[in-house]
């Protein structure tokens, strides 16, 4: 019974494979233009955010009663790796990370069972707590931004244009959020005099109740007639600032307006909500989101020619400035990427058309294109875009996918050199080696499986480059085994005389080199196995680094002031960093974010949540040597003008966010002793020359008045700490009453004291306090005053007080290098902590180790498939052993092409590595299969393994040959640098040796001997 053969199949059907050709060909170019577009493959941000406040409470009380009983609840949160709390005095910040192994249906289902487990504790929980509120909405990417500054304009006027153009561009496709930034809500102000109040014996909890029955909803009936249905409205309802100044009192038979008595005016929120700054100028803006899976160069298309429109119509002194335009950067990125992708198709075939000559050339020249627009209609079906990861494993998989079809076509070549048919010769290869081929293509596929499943977010980041390789791969071997023998019989011709020339020198000097390497068998495999010793002692040479600083020209400017800084004192910061960036023939553009931190404008955004000290700047560059000079001169500018403030200066980060790449985490049960740890731990980091500006996330404890109510003096003048408490939150913040419904938005009236009156530290004693008798009385004289100090903010980690140690590296320097270098130190530090206290490292160190840790976890399910497919093709153990030896070898490549460079080793390359395994294998496999055809048909153990080397030389040179010099395109990126270089230089390697050291294991193994010529020759 004779085997199926696919090629004869396909040769039988010529016009059906001709028509599936045409058909992959619009199916690719279609498809290749209705892919998706975005800069980095999206992953799921694992993090939940879950608030909550209690207005008037101390930090003490929040964390014990609020933080400490919802961390609690969130303990039971399945999938849970560990919480992260800030509290601050009323309010409490909750952060549920999730592990990296949670999948993106897990993760919806958890979130859901957090709000559920949070409802169920809510009547647990102090009286007078708001809240709890939740986000999970914490991974959207903004990639568009927009900011409109004005001229001439009140603030009020800007927001009512931007809100309109915010409208408008909901409607656009592809558009799935909007956000305002900087919009500062409107507030009317009522503003009286405590001792004209009392003056005049006005109750202030009665005219808060007058204003709110005015103002109240409710509904006033309906009169059903014989026609009609009539609904009845009664007037009064606040819709200005004059309506809330025209309400009437009665004061002793006196009719008095609000006017009379106080001060009503309209302004803004007091303090200010978070701002935000473009070119130095105040603005409000518009940050737009895409939908999943939306095309974000079609998007900016869109919303360019939105924004020119609506720009037409907008008065003068309104000015629209883009900010932040993902679709520009994307673009770029995919012209680069292409760009690469053509120059490596280009450089394949160039080496096809060398060392195969036109026709055959001309085959491998069809078949890439052939298989690269089959697979662009798989991607659009599985959802996979065109960015960053995917458009490099195109190339990457482009240097693999040469080798099926320029085995099947040297194999014909060879074959019409003997004689055959081109039928026959068309229809060898796949009954040679379509299954050996197969075998090796699913290997190389294995070698990327710990990519594909890594349960972490660095996996689940890098997983289209498993998904589009293993894609590609597969389509490979179907193009070389349908389509490749089609255009086989139709453009090869059979060669008019042997192989001769060049090609045949190179082959005798190499097949002259193998018999001296057999000869010397044990020499040849003991220096291999001593270069393999050497390179893995010379491991620890190369620098470790988890991601890349990404390669965009922005500079993200961190300018955190003490913790307990108003927001006034951060807007005074950020116009003095404005002035010092006017002007600069290096900043393109820049946008300033006051009282929080940058809108996630790039996904692995490491994003900071609002607070008052905080100040962050996004600068974009002219280009990347302009953001490096900028960066140098800030540098000096920030530790000269904010020596009290701690600023960081960075490029974006590549993979998943991680902030300072220096971090140690102390934590304990005590403050003061977790306190006490963590500086002598900075010591001992600050003096590493390589590390810099070392800092704490919180350490500084801030000043606090406390009053201290004499409760019987109290009781006496009518009064009650409540009481108190409730005069001194309206005369110093003001307290909301009712809200005006001006349009789309509500205003919150705000009761408050009169400017002069509003307290400071100086007055605070001579505060006015009213009685229930009408008349006041001075704060001091029930009350007494002292300073204190507590923590403004406490972070905790799985409820433990937790305090982090951040620095930076100086530039040039990986974290990596730095922490090797502190361990010593800091371990002798941890053997002297008392019980209950720990050290713990966390940054990119930390982040790294948790990714590198999901990979190697998923390296047994590789070997196992692997082994297993070797087996089903081999059918013997000793045959899989040689297979085996081979693939570790490639470490001597990879050590060498990394020490020579100078390219970290990092996550990605060490996914490269893995991908080496299975690369190298199946080049062994074949070359195994051959060895076993020859002794097949009678040929001894040494002939075999010359004859079958000699053959296999060809295609297997060619094929790496191939595949090293189509990484040349991605080996200077920053991302691909250093994957390209281990594949590179590994497979370089592991080439000449599975053409010199595997056949010369298979003769030591099956203890082969080199016969007499003599002794040959009848054969």
């Amino acid at each position: 019974m004779t085997s199926f053969n696919l090629s004869e199949w396909a040769l039988r059907h010529r016009s059906l494979v001709a028509y599936l050709m045409i058909i992959a060909v619009i199916a690719g170019v279609l498809s290749y233009f209705r892919l998706g577009r975005s800069e980095d493959p999206s992953f799921i941000i694992k993090t939940m955010i879950v608030q909550a406040a209690w207005p008037g409470a101390t930090v003490e009380d929040t964390l014990k009663q609020v933080t400490e009983r919802i961390e609690r609840k969130l303990q039971e949160t399945p999938h849970l790796d560990f919480l992260r709390s800030y509290t601050s005095a009323g309010v409490t910040t909750i952060f549920v990370n999730l592990e990296g192994s949670a999948n993106a249906k897990q993760v919806a289902d958890t979130w859901y069972q957090v709000r559920k487990n949070i409802g169920d504790i809510r009547h647990t929980l102090p009286a007078g707590i708001v809240g709890p509120g939740f986000n999970d909405d914490f991974g959207d990417t903004f990639g568009i931004i927009y900011g409109f500054t004005s001229d001439g304009f009140t603030h009020r006027e800007l927001r009512d244009y931007v809100e309109d153009i915010r409208s408008k561009l909901l409607l656009i496709h592809d558009v799935s959020k909007i956000e305002l930034l900087g919009a500062q809500d409107e507030r009317i102000f009522v503003e009286f005099s405590i001792k004209e109040l009392a003056g005049l014996g006005i109750d202030r909890s009665a005219l808060i109740a007058a204003l709110q029955a005015q103002n109240i909803v409710r509904p006033s009936g309906t009169i059903q007639t014989g026609y009609e249905s009539v609904s009845l409205r009664v007037s009064g309802a606040f819709r200005s600032e004059q309506d809330v100044a025209n309400v009437n009192f009665i004061v002793d038979g006196r009719t008095l307006r609000l006017s009379d008595i106080a001060q009503v005016r309209r302004g803004y929120a007091d303090p200010p909500q978070p701002m935000f700054r473009v070119n130095g100028e105040p603005a409000i803006g518009l940050a737009i989101a895409m939908r999943d899976g939306g095309d974000i160069l079609a998007l900016g298309q869109n919303i360019k020619k939105a924004m020119a429109r609506i720009t037409i119509d907008l008065p003068i002194g309104i000015e629209p400035k883009l900010v932040a335009d993902q679709a520009v950067t994307v673009d770029g990125a995919i012209s680069e990427f292409m760009t690469s992708l053509l120059q490596a198709i280009a450089i394949i075939l160039v080496t096809s058309f060398i060392s195969l000559g036109v026709r055959p050339g001309l085959i491998i020249a069809l078949s890439i294109p052939l298989t690269l627009a089959i697979v662009f209609p798989i991607m659009k079906m599985a959802g996979i875009d065109m960015q960053r990861i995917s458009l490099g494993a195109l190339i990457i998989a482009l240097a693999l996918l040469v080798d099926d079809a320029m085995t099947t076509t040297d194999a014909t070549l060879n074959r019409l050199a003997e004689g055959d048919s081109k039928v026959e010769a068309a229809t060898f290869a796949f009954r040679t080696y379509a299954f050996a081929m197969l075998a090796g293509t699913l290997v190389t596929i294995a070698g990327f499986v710990p990519v594909g499943f890594a349960a972490s977010s660095a996996g689940e980041y890098t997983f289209s480059l498993f998904a589009v390789v293993s894609i590609a791969l597969i389509v490979s071997w179907f193009v070389a085994v349908v389509f490749a023998p089609l255009l086989g019989v139709v453009i090869l011709k059979p060669p008019r005389t042997t192989q001769s020339g060049a090609p045949g020198k190179i082959s005798n000097w190499y097949r002259g080199f193998l018999t001296t390497a057999m000869r010397g068998k044990w020499v040849t495999i003991a220096l291999a196995l001593a270069f393999f010793v050497a390179s893995f002692l010379a491991l620890p040479l190369i620098p470790r680094q988890f991601f890349p600083s990404s390669d965009r020209p922005e500079l993200l400017v961190d300018i955190s002031l003490p913790q307990n800084s108003s927001i006034y004192a951060s807007e005074a910061a950020a116009k003095r960093f404005d002035a010092a960036l006017k002007g600069d023939a290096d900043v393109a553009r820049w946008s300033t974010y006051v009282g929080r931190g940058a809108i996630r404008f790039y996904l692995p955004l490491n994003v900071q949540l609002p607070n008052d000290f905080f100040t962050q700047a996004v600068i974009v560059a002219k280009d990347v040597a302009a953001r490096e000079r900028l960066r140098a001169k800030l540098e000096t500018f920030l530790a000269n003008e904010f020596p009290s403030a701690v600023t960081r200066i960075s490029p974006l980060e590549l993979g998943p966010p991680v902030g300072w790449p220096l971090q140690y985490r102390v934590s304990g049960p005590d403050i003061a002793q977790v306190r006490e740890i963590a500086l002598k731990l900075a010591k001992i980091v600050a003096a590493n020359p390589q590390a810099e500006k070392v800092n704490f996330d919180w350490i500084e404890p801030a000043r606090q008045v406390r009053i201290r109510i004499d409760q019987d003096e109290a009781r006496l003048l009518g009064l009650s700490s409540q009481a108190v408490a409730a005069v001194l939150n309206t005369v110093i913040s003001g307290n909301p009453v009712t809200q005006v419904r001006d349009d789309i938005y509500l205003i919150d009236v705000v009761t408050r004291a009169t400017d002069e009156q509003r307290v400071s530290l100086t007055n605070l004693r001579t505060l006015q306090v009213p009685l229930p008798n009408g008349q006041t009385v001075p704060l001091s004289q029930f009350a007494t005053f002292e300073y204190q100090q507590e923590y403004p903010l406490v972070w905790r980690r799985d409820r433990v007080p937790t305090l982090t140690v951040q620095a930076d590296v100086v530039p040039g320097a990986l974290p990596e290098t730095v922490i090797n270098a502190l361990e010593p130190s800091i371990s002798a530090l941890r053997k002297d902590l008392p019980r209950s206290y720990q050290a713990v490292v966390g940054g990119t160190v930390e982040e790294s180790k948790k990714s590198q840790a999901s990979v190697i976890a998923v390296v047994p399910v590789m070997l196992l498939l692997m082994l297993t497919i070797l087996m089903a093709q081999l059918h013997s153990f000793q045959r899989l052993f040689l297979v085996l030896s081979v693939a570790p070898l490639g470490l001597i490549g990879v050590v060498a092409a990394l020490l020579l460079s100078g390219k970290p080793l990092g996550f990605v390359a060490i996914l490269g590595i893995l991908a080496l395994i299975g690369m190298i294998t199946k080049n062994a496999v074949i070359l195994i299969g051959q060895i076993e055809a020859e002794r097949e048909q009678g040929r001894s153990v040494w002939d075999a393994a010359i004859d079958a080397s000699s053959a296999r030389f060809r295609p297997i040179m060619l094929t790496a040959i191939s595949t090293v010099l189509g990484m040349i395109p991605i080996a200077p990126t920053v991302f691909w640098g250093p994957m390209a270089y281990a594949i590179m230089g590994g497979l370089l390697v592991a080439t000449v040796l599975t053409l010199i050291f595997l056949p010369t294991v298979y003769v030591a193994w099956f203890g082969g001997k080199e016969q007499s010529i003599e002794a040959r020759s009848p054969a």
